[in-house]
């Protein structure tokens, strides 16, 4: 009992947190009379999703599949190209300034070009969330490989194994959390891609549910998107993480550490 409580002290900490921050809204917008329009209060946004529920899920889900498509297109392209990069000179002269140059570039620009190339459907959505998601993923990748210990590798070598064996024994391996740490900053990134889709080209998902009710200054049901998208970026954090601790065990990131004690004074 007393270790389920202290596990779930950061959990109650931010409950406790969010709670009064909302009563907080709430109290402040009745008591200044702030306009619906303007800033809702909680109340009324949470009244917001309730008038229809199934149809902001529907949109949530719509949201979250193109989301972990572009993300899943992401991880596998930019750990590729971490490889080839990490393994070829070459690419490591081109293709890496190339993807530094293209990184530069505000992705809002690009998208209207997804639009003329792979139309309106979910594929210029999924397109610019995995362009958007692949930097991180892919630098983090290429410094997780070139991180390996020098001395391993030679070691490797002397006893005449292959680079293949070498990749996926030693490096592949060692690269594995900033890999994770990578695809912690790109799945985010993937949803804000995603949104930046539905904005331009999307007829479904959160992002056209945003545009649908600024135009009717709906402001209520913006904010119900905005949370709703908020509680997506948590979840799929969140699941980054489990994965992290089931492939990571060993890690000492992942190992948990006795809080140190002070010596008594005097």
């Amino acid at each position: 009992m007393k270790n389920l409580w202290r596990h779930t002290e950061r959990s109650r900490a931010l409950a406790l947190t969010v709670v009064v921050l909302l009563l907080a809204w709430e109290g402040l917008v009745r008591l200044f009379g702030v306009r619906v329009f303007i800033l809702p209060a909680p109340s009324k946004i949470i009244a917001g999703f309730f008038n229809a529920p199934g149809y902001l899920l529907l949109q949530s889900l719509d949201t979250l599949q193109t989301t972990m498509a572009g993300f899943v297109l992401a991880v596998i392209f930019g750990v590729a190209a971490a490889i080839g990069i990490v393994y070829s000179k070459f690419l490591d002269r081109t293709l890496y300034s190339l993807l530094v140059a293209l990184n530069a570039v505000p992705k809002v620009a690009l998208a209207p070009l997804f639009v003329i190339w792979l139309g309106t459907g979910a594929a210029p959505k999924i397109a610019i969330a995995m362009l958007i998601a692949i930097f991180p993923i892919l630098i983090d990748m290429v410094l997780g490989l070139k991180s390996s210990d020098p001395d391993m590798l030679d070691m490797a070598r002397v006893n005449q194994a292959s680079r293949a064996k070498i990749l996926w024994k030693i490096q592949f391996p060692n690269a594995l959390p900033s890999l994770f740490a990578g695809m912690k900053v790109g799945v985010s990134f993937a949803l804000v891609g995603t949104i930046v889709g539905e904005f331009v080209a999307g007829e479904t998902g959160l992002g056209h549910v945003i545009l649908v009710a600024q135009g009717s200054f709906d402001t209520p049901t913006v904010f119900v998107a905005l949370a709703l998208l908020c509680v997506l970026g948590v979840l799929l954090f969140k699941l980054i993480e489990v994965f992290e601790r089931r492939l990571l065990s060993w890690h000492a990131s992942q190992l948990e550490r006795p809080a140190m004690e002070l010596p008594p004074a005097g």
